[in-house]
């Protein structure tokens, strides 16, 4: 192991670290927000707006064993147990998102195994193999060895195990906030090894003036374009059987600019909607 590698080991510690804590803030923010949970409690049958667009893609879960990684409070996971998944187990880097995952979890009457651990320890931390690995919305991002990653999906699934992807675009992911001048790119689509480093006492929700504070505002994240995703799984051992590229979003980001649609929010422009992909969603399964 070369000095720049132990460099990169030990700065990913940090990094994680202060990316627990503010995902722990963040948990109780989340919650106070809703987050979709009351309407999930609501009814047994009930499944998360968040998974509802790859129902299509999971298919029948009857019977099936699956992993959820970078589950957060829970909600999709819960709805996979619904969808007729024989053993559910939601992974998380956040002890205290799990906490409340548990809490919701028991509420909702859903058998679910929670572990904490960060997902590059997923093949240590949970024990047999897997017929689904599914993961979604802000999730790459989080992470900054795709490689790695892609590795320990592979390792997680049982020989024909599949894994459903949907997430942010990495170009999404590379335009700015600021739409004053117009879309432009203000973050690297090629991301270096050094994060994109955020202070932030706000989270993606809305939230009331009383909301739990978040303490922890520092987080780090790496940006990963669509040919270094889809070969990390090719070189895993992985089969692509869908590569789909989406002119919606799964959540507004540019309010002036967007509005509801079925599958999320679009662009309220017409013409804006060919030329800014929104969201990538990939369904893989394990060859060798």
């Amino acid at each position: 192991m070369t000095g720049a590698d132990r460099t990169f080991i030990a700065d990913n510690d940090r990094y994680f670290a202060d990316n627990r804590s503010n995902w722990d803030d963040r948990a109780a923010l989340h919650e106070a927000s809703g987050y979709g949970i009351d309407a999930l409690l609501a009814s047994p049958t009930a499944i998360s707006a968040d998974i509802a667009p790859d129902r299509e893609r999971l298919g029948d879960l009857t019977g099936l064993d699956v992993a959820h990684l970078q589950c957060h409070l829970g909600g999709d996971t819960v709805s996979l147990a619904r969808m007729g998944a024989r053993r559910v187990v939601g992974l998380d880097l956040s002890g205290e998102s799990l906490r409340r995952a548990r809490s919701i979890a028991e509420r909702a009457g859903a058998d679910i195994e929670f572990v904490e651990a960060n997902i590059y320890d997923a093949r240590r931390a949970l024990t047999g193999d897997f017929d689904l690995v599914y993961t979604s919305l802000g999730v790459l991002c989080w992470l900054p060895d795709i490689r790695a990653w892609a590795g320990v999906v592979a390792s997680l699934l049982r020989h024909g195990g599949r894994l459903v992807l949907r997430d942010d675009h990495p170009v999404f992911q590379a335009v700015g906030d600021d739409t004053v001048g117009g879309l432009t790119l203000h973050e690297p689509y090629f991301q270096r090894r050094e994060p994109m480093t955020w202070e932030d006492e706000a989270s993606y929700v809305q939230t009331d003036a009383d909301a739990p504070a978040i303490a922890h505002t520092v987080s780090h994240q790496w940006n990963h374009g669509v040919g270094e995703i889809l070969t990390a799984l090719l070189e895993a051992g992985m089969a692509l059987d869908e590569v789909t590229e989406t002119r919606y979003s799964a959540w507004c980001r540019w309010p002036e600019l967007m509005e509801p649609c079925a599958q999320g929010y679009r662009f309220i422009d017409p013409a804006l909607r060919d030329r800014l992909p929104l969201q990538l969603a990939v369904v893989a399964h394990r060859s060798c």
